[in-house]
């Protein structure tokens, strides 16, 4: 990656950078909001801020907040690694992808402001699901921004193709990651369709498996292959695995999804009438999709330990550090504790219950989370050339996160879901969602101690903000002496 050089619209990737660092930090504000709210009520340690941000709308943004930043990172990524794919730099390229950085700006600001409107209710019903909050889960904003995202995701396939394709010509050993690359690009921006295939009087159930279409295919599939695909060719080209060994994770990434990714989501639709044997099917084959990322991640940690890449590879050692993260929480995280709640059995006693978040926070952000934040990096390693980093607070950032994403599920998450799911077998499920069983004096307990993990994580987003706001001021950089230091 050294000695490809760095073009205009590269550079302009800046401004994604930008908006995803400030979007994370939002998001991470908003869940300690949204957290404390669950211990008391309408308030945050006495201020009653309940009134103008209420749990629903705290939730909402952090949800949305989230989305937005992982996708912008993800887009980001995707039009800094184009040009060094196909080679070239496409004419006015630069232009579009700041075009495309306003258009999203726009939705996210335009978006967020009308839900807050819709739970406000200053927008009607009607009203409220075109340009407010629809009131679905992950596709909360209003359908009018969800048109605007399609349209910026169809921008963003047009910048990428010209950009891409050239490299299709090329014949070598990295042209089937090429093709794939290509293919799921194509994906991401037009699967995002499928959720406009239900309308505000669609029945539930309906409307659930086009959510699900968005949510489980769009997500855990086509960016799947995608970010299998990146990681591959950013891993060849820093020498980690080769480009035989790359095209064949990301060519199996493909072929388990292509098998197994449709019947997947069917684990999502228990409550929408699905029979227990389609269920079971989805289950089985929703846990087969963290495989390829865990496979490449474990092949670039043993070639890493051997020190087999160039000597210039301690310039990328974090964003291989959060790729190698991406390599865990995608077993522990979207593995092991996804599969814990897919199966039907589980769903019966589990769903709705607090082993759902231990799943959607370690999968979310221990996955796609860390994912996008390795792209960040490898972004910034670019377009800071060749002066070394002061990587103190980027190192506190990543084991801060890390350390406080496994305690928010060790010490509370994790147990009060356990502790549910129990009652929800000797019980109900109505009694283990109950305002009584939840607030017995050990389930307070348990999620105060949420408190310790949250804190960390806290403190570990902002490091990484502030690490990254010295690249600018100059504080995250080591003249050429204080580097040798460093690394001696």
């Amino acid at each position: 990656m050294e000695a490809l050089p760095l073009t205009d619209s590269m550079r302009a990737t800046v401004y994604y950078v930008i908006a995803v660092l400030g979007l994370f930090l939002v998001q991470v504000v908003l869940g300690v909001i949204t957290a404390h709210f669950t211990v008391e009520g309408q308030a945050l340690y006495g201020i009653p801020i309940g009134e103008y941000l209420p749990y629903s709308l705290s939730r909402t943004w952090h949800i949305q907040a989230g989305i937005f930043w992982i996708a912008t990172a993800f887009l980001g990524a995707g039009l800094f690694l184009a040009p060094l794919i196909g080679g070239k730099e496409p004419p006015y390229q630069a232009l579009g992808v700041k075009i495309l950085f306003g258009a999203l700006l726009v939705v996210v600001i335009g978006s967020m402001t009308g839900e807050a409107l819709s739970i406000h209710q200053v927008l009607d019903l009607d009203w409220s699901f075109w340009f407010g909050h629809q009131g679905y889960e992950y596709v909360d904003l209003g359908r009018f921004w969800q048109f605007l995202l399609f349209g910026g995701l169809l921008i963003w396939l047009v910048l990428m193709l010209r950009a891409v394709l050239p490299a299709l010509k090329r014949p070598g050993p990295k042209q089937s990651l090429v093709g794939l690359f290509v293919a799921s690009t194509i994906a991401i921006a037009l699967f995002y369709g499928a959720g406009f295939f239900y309308t505000a009087r669609t029945h539930l159930s309906v409307a659930e498996y086009w959510r699900w279409w968005v949510v489980h295919l769009w997500v855990e599939g086509f960016f799947e292959v995608f970010a299998t695909v990146a990681i591959s060719f950013i891993f060849c080209q820093l020498g980690l695995v080769t480009g035989k060994s790359a095209g064949r994770a990301a060519l199996f990434s493909t072929s388990v999804f292509l098998v197994g990714g449709i019947p997947g989501t069917f684990h999502h639709l228990y409550f929408s009438g699905t029979p227990v044997a389609v269920m079971a099917v989805g289950a089985s084959f929703s846990a087969l999709e963290v495989v390829p990322l865990v496979l490449i991640g474990f092949e670039a940690w043993e070639t890493y330990k051997l020190g087999q890449g160039p000597d210039w590879l301690v310039k990328y050692r974090w964003p291989i550090h959060f790729f190698l993260g991406v390599g865990f929480w995608n077993l522990v995280g979207a593995g092991l504790f996804g599969f814990l709640i897919n199966p039907p059995i589980s769903l019966y006693y589990m769903q709705g219950l607090n082993l759902t978040p231990v799943h959607a926070h370690t999968a979310l952000f221990g996955v796609y989370g860390l994912l996008s934040l390795g792209l960040v990096l490898v972004i910034l390693r670019k377009l800071t050339g060749d002066t070394p980093w002061n990587e103190r607070w980027l190192r506190i950032s990543f084991w801060g996160m890390n350390i406080g994403l496994a305690l928010m599920v060790l010490l509370s998450l994790l147990p009060i879901g356990i502790m549910q799911t129990i009652e929800s077998i000797d019980t109900g499920l109505w009694s283990a969602r109950s305002a009584d069983f939840l607030s017995q004096p050990h389930m307070e307990t348990l999620r105060w101690l949420r408190v310790i993990g949250d804190t960390i994580f806290f403190f570990g987003a902002v490091a990484l903000v502030y690490w990254a706001v010295g690249l600018w001021t100059g504080k995250s950089l080591l003249a050429p002496k204080a580097a040798k230091e460093a690394e001696a």
